[in-house]
């Protein structure tokens, strides 16, 4: 990589050197009362001016081209040089990029998956969700199979319980929650509990 950051400062001065030249060579052209690149170098009559120094202008002018034209050689030659440097970079990062991005993947879906998507505001004596342990204040994580990218409304949770008669053990549903404390807790709340 160090070859390559050579070559590419190298080019960075030849770039630096030649945009000197062309500005230089348009100041030249500028001092001709301002005939640039394209005024003609005739009058109206056909024959050379007499208020510009016509060897000059043409001579910058075809210097500018020339010089305009190398530039655009060298600007793809750095393009080029900065696409292997940073190829080489991400070679020599690769093996700690790929782990950088698996925990980057995974803590974004952990934290996705650990997101409340509702806090409890009430919580009845003796209910299901009181046996269990859940209080005014807990945020739920997930409860069943929703969290909180599936979770849309009270709903969906009403949808879960109803589906859960319908499973091998249809009386009780999964519950993540965090408590006030950011205490994570999982628990198996009866859906059958008896109310007092």
């Amino acid at each position: 990589m160090a070859a390559s950051m050579e070559n590419m400062n190298r080019l960075m001065k030849r770039k630096t050197d030649l945009e000197a030249e062309i500005k230089a060579l348009n100041d030249v052209l500028d001092s001709q009362q301002g005939v640039g690149l394209k005024e003609p170098l005739v009058d109206e009559e056909g024959f050379p001016r007499a208020d510009i120094d016509v060897y000059s202008v043409r001579h910058s002018r075809h210097q500018v081209i020339c010089l305009q034209n190398d530039h655009k050689v060298l600007m793809t030659e750095i393009e080029e040089e900065l696409y292997k440097i940073h190829a080489e970079a991400r070679k020599q990062k690769g093996e700690a990029m790929d782990t950088d991005d698996d925990q980057s993947v995974q803590s974004h879906s952990l934290a996705e998956r650990l997101s409340p998507f509702t806090e409890v505001d009430r919580v009845d004596e003796g209910s299901p969700a009181s046996e269990a342990g859940l209080k005014v204040g807990d945020s739920i994580v997930q409860f069943g199979s929703i969290t909180a990218s599936k979770f849309q409304s009270l709903l969906n949770i009403a949808s879960v319980v109803q589906h859960s008669k319908d499973i091998i053990d249809p009386d009780t549903v999964g519950v993540l929650m965090f408590n006030k404390a950011s205490r994570q807790t999982r628990f198996n709340c009866n859906l059958n509990s008896e109310r007092s």
